[in-house]
């Protein structure tokens, strides 16, 4: 019955210029960005805001994701090894990239791009951000499944994936975790858009942020159930890295959601 299943070989390098190669992530990941400056450009422009505002954001946002990624996955997946070798943490080319990190980098990103640029409170801004990071996160899990990485837990699904390009004992039959993310991650953007722009939620400080954090982390939380540990050691824990890692912003959510409805119920007095 193995035919039913869906081989996946795809080479993740396009093509090659002498050690260059140039890879479906990067373009995914770039993409990312380019669709996240237009949307909130867009945004920005409907709040009185201005493009250099658009630009400035980038530029932080790009340091933070980059920045907080690698240093989040030295710190949560590979403390060992890279404070034996903290040379290696400047080796972002090689992978090792970790989303909860990437995230708290985003979010002290922000903080400074607030403080010299909008001015205004520091809920307006991530609100705003949420939106086009969780479109992000499609791109970025879409790249994930051209590198065959993250992937799921053994299954007889019909539609499960075997990864052809891992070590010849993990070809199994796998959930496609990182497409089941990247479809997830599609339906909360377009909530959030619709929030945005059809109920004015971004009147409200910290609804859009806090719906992203539940959806998006509580989601997380529950996928990892089906997805292969990334380390080893997260083999004997009750709950690995990345849903213990994912709590905390399910808690900020809930905080941050209890605030948006103080500012509603001032409003309806």
């Amino acid at each position: 019955m193995d035919i039913l299943f869906i081989h996946w070989d795809v080479d993740p390098v396009i093509f090659h210029i002498g050690n260059f190669g140039l890879r479906y992530y990067s373009i995914l990941y770039a993409l990312a960005f380019w669709f996240g400056y237009v949307l909130i450009a867009k945004m920005f422009k409907s709040q009185g805001g201005t493009d250099e505002w658009a630009d400035k954001i980038f530029l932080h946002m790009i340091a933070g994701v980059i920045i907080g990624a690698r240093l989040g996955h030295c710190l949560f997946y590979g403390w060992d090894y890279y404070t034996s070798h903290p040379v290696e943490i400047l080796k972002v080319w090689e992978g090792g990239l970790a989303s909860h990190g990437g995230a708290i980098g985003i979010l002290i990103s922000l903080w400074f791009f607030n403080r010299k640029v909008t001015k205004k409170s520091y809920l307006w801004v991530v609100d705003h951000i949420v939106v086009v990071v969780a479109l992000a996160g499609l791109f970025i899990r879409t790249g994930n499944l051209f590198n065959s990485e993250i992937v799921g837990t053994p299954t007889d699904v019909p539609w499960a994936f075997v990864f052809e390009r891992l070590h010849p004992e993990e070809r199994v039959p796998r959930h496609p975790s990182m497409l089941y993310e990247a479809v997830y991650y599609l339906i909360v953007f377009c909530i959030l858009w619709y929030l945005y722009w059809k109920k004015n939620a971004i009147k409200y400080e910290g609804l859009l942020f806090g719906t992203f954090l539940i959806l998006v982390f509580g989601f997380r939380f529950l996928i990892e159930f089906i997805k292969a540990d990334q380390e080893a050691f997260e083999a004997d824990m009750t709950l690995n890295m990345g849903q213990i890692l994912s709590l905390p912003f399910v808690v900020a959510g809930i905080a941050s959601l209890c605030w948006a409805y103080r500012g509603y119920k001032r409003e309806k007095r």
